[in-house]
């Protein structure tokens, strides 16, 4: 009786819960079936809704019938394949991973993709669709491979967002540079890897359609065991699933449908990451949402509804012949930078930011020796800069130069290479310093002004002005840059000051503002001067080309101040870089102080950006470095940081201009691809 009286009672919840995850997943089917019909009636053309039900009936002129046939259908149906197969690919790794930052993006398997294509495209080749897409599938599946197993088994979160997030700005990095080195071949692949849903005709849709049910099959084929590692590893393997292999399959399906989707469209920014989130919600209250084989779908729909939503949204907010122009992955990018930026303020950080370094005290001859060297190697990196290039000249040709005595030739090539050497020098120089201070304040390893967010801030705001007043001289993009700099500083350190910079909110934060730049950045080119991407990435590559000594102005009054502040503070430094409580019981007034090196930092960042562009991963690598030799005292690693980061500029300048040559490319692209390799290394020496 007991049995007989309690199991309606057991069935009822459930009977509930599973007619409202019906009604759910309806309410879903018809929002994103409404978007549709909305994303139909909108273009350049003036065919509304009644010529689109005419053309959907067979009643339309044959011209309003080619519009919708031709162009709008096939762009709804790719929105909704592209943000269907990110959304499922997106919720597959945030179930296996067991990470809820986990996605195409976060994963570099969108960036792996990217390089796959652009080799593709600048080695000349033309193969059809399908076999493209086998490319990118082969990117990204290397590419999370990379980043998973950098990351190790069980990542956190700030651990997996890092790993992709350096992954993605490497390969991104080579593939800007095959733009910059092919820009014939590569025409219009920037602004396609921004993510358009714009196709003519249903032969992408077609053939990728195959592509993503492929994977999507594979996946509910393992949702069963996906289900079982929910409840953790031991507990899977106890009841006989192979768990790496589970893994490996999933990661595998998931690279497909990314593949798919960026063969089709493009990196559509974030949906992998948004989708997810939105159903997680529901899987709260209503239990069959928590089974992966209906999760996986109503993430697809909710991926797909981003998509058309973002198109729509953008139709709708913009000109029609703007709105042709602006790709639909920016829209998605910013809100999916807005999400990140939400998660990261509720991500409790299990790591303590003040993870001070083994203490090692050099001797002071050991100190002195390595600045000699470091002298020594600056000094050869300048006369090399300045001697090499597309075209070799002589020491004699330099010092006639200095002398007014100099031929036409020689003159303007020294004209033109001098003041780019000296950009590359003082920018270094001023990213070092600008790292180290950041660091010491935060007392976070991992903090750099790329990383955080104000490099890509001062970038926004030098292109900002770039693109609305071309005539703009170097003091008004350096005040620009500062502007920039200062309000993602603001909203990085201001948000991510609650709870003591802790080392995972900072890090997130920084990312999704720096993620907020790029993007507005690529809509700022796109629309002020549409065929005009190489200004974009010029800035975006940290390019010294047609830097005038004027140029180098700030950036060089910036670092003297820099300099200055930093030797007077040195002991503030180092106390504030250890603790909270030891500069309080010293008396020293950590507020202030921190607020005042912060500052200091955003100004030496904003100055670098606006005399060379944005240049990663150099104020992360300099202060490391200067650390690993010289020990944690301030006094000590201020000077061999400075000459670290000039060192490595211009060095990643030199080689930009002469390995190549006549072609060049960016010091911020071979800073990355230099700088990409030390930062994953520290990340694999702190797993422990």
């Amino acid at each position: 009786m007991a049995a007989t009286a309690t199991a309606p009672a057991a069935t009822a919840p459930a009977d509930g819960s599973r007619t409202g995850a019906v009604a759910v997943a309806a309410l879903l089917v018809c929002l994103v079936a409404v978007l549709a019909v909305l994303d139909l009636t909108q273009g350049t053309s003036s065919v509304g809704a009644s010529e689109v039900w005419k053309a959907l009936t067979g009643r339309a002129d044959a011209a309003d019938a080619s519009v919708v046939v031709a162009s709008r259908l096939p762009r709804a149906a790719a929105g909704l394949l592209a943000g269907a197969a990110l959304g499922i690919a997106g919720s597959a790794l945030q179930t296996v991973s067991r990470n809820v930052l986990a996605s195409p993006d976060t994963l570099a398997v969108n960036a792996g993709s990217y390089l796959g294509l652009g080799v593709l495209t600048a080695s000349g080749l033309t193969l059809p669709l399908f076999a493209s897409s086998g490319v990118a599938f082969t990117g990204g599946l290397a590419a999370a491979a990379v980043v998973l197993a950098l990351a190790g088994p069980g990542a956190g979160t700030v651990r997996l967002v890092l790993a992709g997030s350096a992954l993605s700005l490497g390969l991104s990095a080579v593939t800007d540079a095959l733009l910059l080195l092919f820009p014939e071949r590569t025409h219009g692949l920037y602004l396609w890897n921004q993510g358009s849903i714009s196709q003519n005709g249903f032969d992408g849709v077609l053939q990728m359609a195959p592509v993503a049910a492929a994977g999507l099959l594979g996946l509910l084929l393992v949702a069963r065991r996906l289900d079982a590692l929910a409840l953790g590893d031991e507990a899977a393997r106890g009841i006989g699933v192979p768990v790496r292999a589970t893994r490996i399959t999933v990661v595998v399906c998931a690279a497909l449908l990314s593949a798919a989707a960026v063969t089709l469209t493009g990196p559509v920014g974030f949906v992998g990451l948004c989708a997810p989130a939105l159903v997680r919600p529901l899987a709260r209250r209503l239990r069959p949402f928590v089974r992966v084989r209906v999760n996986l779908p109503v993430a697809g729909l909710a991926g797909a509804g981003l998509v058309l939503a973002a198109d729509v949204l953008l139709r709708a907010c913009m000109s029609e012949e703007l709105s042709v122009a602006v790709p639909t992955g920016v829209v998605t990018s910013l809100l999916g930078a807005v999400f990140l930026v939400g998660m990261a303020l509720r991500v409790r950080d299990t790591t303590s930011a003040a993870t001070p370094e083994r203490l090692r005290i050099p001797s002071r001859a050991a100190f002195l020796a390595t600045v000699v060297v470091l002298v020594a190697v600056l000094v050869a990196v300048a006369i090399a800069g300045v001697l090499l290039g597309d075209t070799k000249l002589l020491l004699g040709d330099v010092a006639n130069w200095a002398q007014g005595q100099a031929g036409q030739a020689v003159g303007f090539v020294l004209d033109t290479r001098v003041p780019r050497v000296v950009a590359a020098l003082l920018a270094g120089a001023a990213l070092a310093l600008s790292g180290t201070l950041v660091q010491a304040v935060t007392r976070n390893p991992l903090a750099e002004p790329g990383i955080l967010g104000v490099s890509g801030g001062a970038a926004l705001g030098a292109v900002l002005l770039v693109t609305t007043v071309p005539l703009a001289g170097s003091w008004g993009i350096a005040a620009a840059a500062f502007a920039g700099a200062g309000l993602a500083s603001l909203l990085v350190f201001g948000l991510a000051a609650r709870g003591g910079f802790g080392q995972s909110r900072l890090v997130l934060v920084g990312i999704g503002v720096s993620t907020a730049a790029i993007a507005l950045i690529s809509l700022l080119i796109v629309l002020t001067d549409p065929f005009n991407a190489t200004k974009a990435l010029t800035w975006l590559s940290g390019s010294t080309y047609g830097r005038t000594l004027t140029d180098a102005v700030p950036v060089a009054g910036a670092l003297v101040l820099g300099i200055a502040v930093a030797v007077v503070r040195r002991t503030e430094l180092d106390l504030v870089s250890l603790d909270d409580d030891t500069p309080r019981l010293l008396g020293l007034r950590t507020a202030p102080a921190r607020f005042g090196l912060l500052g200091v930092g955003v100004v030496l960042s904003a100055t670098a950006v606006a005399a060379a562009g944005t240049i990663g991963f150099v104020g992360l690598v300099a202060p490391h470095a200067a650390r690993a030799l010289v020990g944690r005292r301030h006094a000590r690693v201020i000077p061999v940081a400075i000459l670290l980061g000039a060192v490595l500029v211009g060095t990643a300048d030199l080689l930009g201009r002469t390995v190549i040559a006549p072609a060049q490319l960016g010091a911020g692209l071979m800073s990355a691809v230099i700088g990409t390799p030390y930062f994953l290394y520290l990340l694999v020496r702190t797993r422990r």
